[in-house]
């Protein structure tokens, strides 16, 4: 669809988000069923899980724990009296018929999740609500050209659903935010955040308004997408489509939209379920669960340290640029080595620079996380710190003392350059020999630096580096050649 840009600025984008986060527990939300992923097809069931009469759920409390541990990091309130409710709908993969949840009652209310984005820069992107409930099955479509498949593994599986205020402007605000809460969910080890297995799925409600209006236009809802890329290229698509239906003369129909990632555009499910058509009663089989406020506070001092305290931590205490502070805690694990690292490294700065150089590079060549990475932090460290004394040369810490490391990884850097005769080299007599070599070899460049051109200084530099492979002090060893060079010019 083609719509003027001067058409396009006229209206506003509304955005929310409901993420559905498949939690890390062994068992299902409300039965012993094995929460796997991965197994044959309707092999983690029970008599429990499919809802058969005569069988009563049992609240998994890792669930409540996650929960309440999502809530202290999005600095919500949780709530101390607990109900489950009923949500009644049918579909093939819902073999109860309805879906365990909670309605009136969600253990967390209100906080925000941090954002930032080049547009509007810093924002706090506001929580409704997060509530506990139960996964469905799974209905598949691409083995048979004439069936459909159901898997109930997935049925029961404990979920938070997130649902944010309809506080995001742009498409680029809701990948930041999807980006900032599946790495938040990481760090608290609640879920892995694989979007493409499923395990945390994204509903997008979509509308517009004209700029300077208050009230939101008809809202969408496009649902279960599977990745960050294409919920923003979904929202973008809703945004052009809802301007030139409204600029036509037409309106927007209240609705539940799929989208194609192939062809990038949505198709309309059904009409949209309002809150009455699920029927939501209390569920009489689940006692009310009590949160105490020793309970919440138990779980606070177990908290891991999260990704924005260590943003923040980054670029004010150490100076790092964003960009590198970034970097760093995209991954927890990764974070956390870091953090090991730079207990005892003399400068942060220097002790990031090899993280995201060597270290980051070492790993991704091998395709594995920092948690099979060989090397010690304190070994990371400790290379860093050479450097950082003026005992090894950056160059040759990283070309040769580094891949020593990687081969010796229980032995000690400084052990490891002493060995293969690498400490940098200050002794002047010694560095004098290679400096007049490299100034007999080149006796036309020799007049030429004294002509004016001092830019050829790199250039015996390079090569009294060469000379002594790699070990030459490269501060000393600048002084000398300068001196060598304008010695009876």
């Amino acid at each position: 669809m083609a719509v003027k840009q001067e058409i396009i600025d006229q209206y506003e984008l509304i955005v929310g988000l409901e993420v559905h986060a498949q939690l890390l527990t062994k068992s299902k939300a409300f039965s012993s069923d094995r929460n796997e992923y991965g197994n044959l097809p309707n092999t983690n069931t029970s008599a429990i899980s499919l809802g058969h009469p005569g069988t009563l759920p049992v609240l998994n409390e890792r669930s409540a724990e996650y929960a309440v541990r999502l809530g202290l990091a999005c600095k919500a309130q949780i709530r101390e009296h607990n109900e489950f409710a009923r949500k009644n709908y049918f579909y093939a993969d819902l073999p109860k018929g309805y879906q365990i949840t909670q309605d009136t009652t969600p253990i967390c209310n209100g906080g925000f999740i941090a954002i930032k984005t080049a547009e509007f820069g810093d924002k706090k992107v506001g929580l409704t609500r997060i509530h506990m409930e139960e996964d469905s099955g799974k209905s598949i479509h691409d083995i048979s050209p004439f069936d459909t498949m159901i898997d109930l593994n997935r049925a029961g599986v404990p979920l938070l659903e997130i649902v944010s205020e309809p506080d995001m402007r742009s498409a680029d605000e809701a990948y930041a935010y999807l980006t900032e809460v599946r790495k938040l969910v990481r760090y608290l080890d609640i879920c892995d955040g694989n979007m493409e297995e499923g395990s945390m799925r994204c509903d997008a409600n979509v509308s517009i308004r004209k700029k300077g209006a208050e009230v939101f236009g008809t809202r969408v809802e496009i649902k279960n997408l599977n990745s960050i890329r294409n919920v923003k290229r979904a929202i973008e698509f809703e945004f052009l489509r809802h301007i030139d239906v409204i600029e036509s003369g037409g309106e927007i129909r209240k609705a539940t939209l799929t989208f194609n990632a192939t062809t990038g555009e949505t198709s309309e499910m059904r009409t949209k379920e309002e809150a009455d058509d699920y029927r939501y009663f209390p569920e009489p089989d689940l006692q009310p669960l009590t949160i105490t406020q020793d309970y919440i506070e138990k779980i606070k001092a177990e908290l891991p340290p999260l990704p924005s305290e260590l943003f923040e931590k980054y670029t004010g205490n150490f100076g790092l640029s964003e960009y590198e502070a970034n970097v760093l805690t995209d991954d927890k694990d990764f974070a956390l080595y870091f953090e090991e690292v730079v207990k005892s490294a003399k400068s942060a700065k220097s002790a990031a620079n090899w993280m995201m150089g060597e270290v980051k590079g070492h790993i991704n060549e091998l395709a594995i996380d920092i948690t099979k990475f060989a090397l010690k932090p304190a070994h990371i460290a400790e290379l860093a710190n050479l450097v950082e004394e003026g005992k090894m040369g950056r160059t040759l810490a990283s070309q040769q003392l580094f891949p020593l490391m990687l081969s010796s990884p229980d032995k000690a850097p400084a052990a490891l350059a002493a060995e293969h005769d690498l400490v940098q080299v200050e002794d002047v007599s010694e560095l004098e020999v290679w400096i007049e070599q490299a100034v007999a070899k080149f006796p036309d460049k020799v007049e030429e630096y004294r002509s004016g051109k001092k830019g050829i200084l790199g250039l015996f530099m390079g090569e009294v580096m060469r000379l002594s492979k790699g070990k030459a002090d490269p501060k000393i060893t600048n002084q000398m050649i300068i001196k060598a060079l304008e010695n009876n010019a």
